[in-house]
């Protein structure tokens, strides 16, 4: 709010894009500059029908038609007249930069002790809504007015960062008003949306170390569960619980990336991202929250199974029967070594690295031991599936990935095997081009090509009859 950090006693707030400033009180004067909504000018006097005003931002003095601003003094007694027009604008698109300029002057106006967290939750809603048109813009028409309301927001100290994700440049509040409103006594709700706010998963910077990303999480986590949820509506609960959902399964995916930890902390966050997603009252389900939803659906099943009991490597027990055994490789790097009952993981069958996190739990054997698919993730929310084959020039392990794009959101995960013909049923969700897919398919044994594939398991005959139990019990893939 540092624009109105002077001793102003009535300032003019300009309410209308692409207004002028002129040289002269009259509207054939030479245009000094372009004023935009939400712009604050001081008042020095009054010409006709226009105002003689000192644009502080732009250090430029000029003639502005007075019916293009809106006269506001800064008294104590003008701050519930500010707050009733910060409550109009807080709910109407578009306005977001014409709103910091009503908070910036109500800040101004009241008396500190009348200050509370209802202002920085309408501030902190203008800036978010801005930051979230300047991002949706990409790509599309342009919007001139967008990048004029940046400069007036970050006039008054509101700050954005930006960063590409998705070969897109996203723009995010940096979220100050909202902190503000969970330090101060607040409803309910004002510090649910706050909390929403501040956790989005979209304003999380890709460039952060492991370490520091880590630390966001466990903060994340921490700020979503200092809400309390009682007495808020059943849409706002649900809300929660995806947001929940996703940053629980990010962390279950990171802490599985420390060994030194232990595998308690994997299992709970890995639980706990599950319980979140299973809490969700679909009945309540608003409909703008559906692509959420799966959004949510998609990091939990990346990392579900982070729920399963830690260190429960397949053992190659019986002659013909295929495992697996782990071991580490160079610093960060797991080795999967294929074994059965003569090849020990010494002496392995096959045996391939990777810097991501291998899910042990989730192998399964071909029932006649001549394949075995294995979950490994390699990126948080993206789980691919290795398998690996006998062929006749002896053993092969290859990548089925959830889709053939960058990776951003996806997992793909055996779900059976088909008797005699060597078929496999997996399936596979992922977020492509902005769009959710999920479909339940039949590979092809030799080729790992889909033979044939659905949009429910219902609708393939194989599914039906083939799924296997332990897959449908976990699975967060039908739901």
């Amino acid at each position: 709010m540092s624009l109105l950090a002077t001793a102003l006693t009535v300032v003019a707030i300009v309410t209308q894009d692409q207004t002028a400033l002129r040289a002269a009180p009259r509207e054939s004067a030479v245009q000094q500059t372009v004023l935009w909504q939400g712009d604050s000018l001081e008042i020095r006097a009054t010409k006709g029908d226009y105002l003689q005003v000192y644009d502080h931002r732009r250090e430029r003095a000029g003639y502005i038609r007075a019916s293009q601003v809106r006269q506001q003094a800064l008294q104590p007694e003008n701050a519930s007249e500010l707050l009733a027009i910060i409550r109009f604008l807080r709910d109407t698109p578009g306005a977001e930069a014409l709103g910091i300029g009503y908070a910036a002057a109500y800040l101004k106006a009241a008396p500190a002790d009348a200050i509370n967290a209802e202002v920085f939750d309408a501030l902190g809603t203008f800036a978010e809504r801005l930051a979230k048109r300047a991002t949706v813009r990409q790509g599309k028409a342009p919007d001139t007015s967008v990048g004029a309301h940046l400069e007036v927001a970050a006039a008054y100290g509101v700050r954005m960062v930006s960063f590409e994700r998705e070969e897109q440049v996203q723009i995010c509040y940096n979220g100050d008003a909202f902190r503000r409103v969970l330090a101060l006594p607040a409803s309910d709700q004002q510090k649910a949306l706050a909390a929403l706010a501040l956790t989005r998963h979209d304003c999380v910077a890709p460039a952060l170390t492991p370490t520091e990303r880590l630390a966001v999480d466990h903060w994340r986590a921490e700020v979503l569960d200092r809400v309390e949820t009682t007495r808020l509506p059943e849409v706002l609960k649900n809300r929660l619980h995806l947001r929940r959902a996703g940053v629980w399964a990010s962390l279950a995916w990171q802490r599985a990336r420390r060994s030194e930890a232990g595998a308690g902390p994997v299992t709970a966050a890995g639980k706990r991202a599950v319980d979140e997603l299973e809490a969700i009252n679909r009945s309540e389900l608003a409909e703008t929250d559906a692509a959420t939803y799966s959004d949510a659906a998609i990091r939990v099943g990346a990392s579900r199974w982070a729920a399963e009991p830690a260190g429960a490597v397949l053992a190659a027990t019986a002659p013909g029967s295929l495992g697996i055994a782990t071991s580490p490789g160079q610093p960060g790097e797991t080795c999967v070594h294929l074994v059965d009952s003569r090849h020990d993981a010494k002496h392995s069958l096959l045996t391939r690295c990777t810097y991501g996190i291998v899910w042990t739990a989730s192998a399964a054997a071909h029932p006649q031991g001549t394949a075995l698919a294995l979950a490994v993730q390699p990126l948080d929310g993206w789980r691919e599936m290795w398998v690996f084959r006998q062929e006749a020039t002896g053993w092969k392990v290859d990548v089925v990935p959830p889709a053939t794009v960058q990776p951003t959101l996806g997992y793909v995960e055996f779900a059976g095997w088909v008797p005699g013909s060597g078929q496999m049923l997996t399936a596979r969700e992922a977020k492509v081009d902005g769009r959710y897919k999920l479909s339940f398919e039949l590979l092809n044994p030799a080729t790992l090509e889909i033979d044939r594939w659905a949009d429910k398991p219902a609708s393939l005959s194989a599914f039906q009859r083939w799924q296997a139990p332990a897959w449908k019990a976990r699975t967060v893939s039908i739901r």
